[in-house]
């Protein structure tokens, strides 16, 4: 669950707020004057993320490098017409779920 405390909240009551997110999963925004400022998740979450962004970079440097010395527009255009295609399906499958 997220959920929301003030930084001074938040110095005040450190040791409870990591028990929370250690044992219950939870996670916190620390807001100072009524701005996010910072978050505080688990570090299982935490390395999870890392992971997921590093796969992110892998296949978006395998998506530079084949398409190395294509036009901008054309990469655009590929990307648009991915875009319209899963579109498409999820439209179709949502439609079909319905039914």
């Amino acid at each position: 669950m997220q959920k929301k405390i003030t930084a001074i909240k938040a110095r005040q009551n450190l040791g409870e707020l990591l028990e929370e997110v250690y044992y219950k999963h939870d996670h916190f925004i620390i807001t100072r004057r009524e701005k996010a400022m910072a978050a505080v998740i688990s570090v299982e979450e935490y390395e999870r993320i890392l992971k997921q962004r590093a796969k992110d970079f892998r296949v978006l440097d395998e998506i530079w490098t084949a398409n190395k010395g294509v036009s901008p527009k054309v990469v655009e255009r590929d990307v648009v017409a991915a875009i319209h295609e899963v579109r498409a399906k999820k439209k179709k499958h949502h439609a079909k779920s319905r039914s």
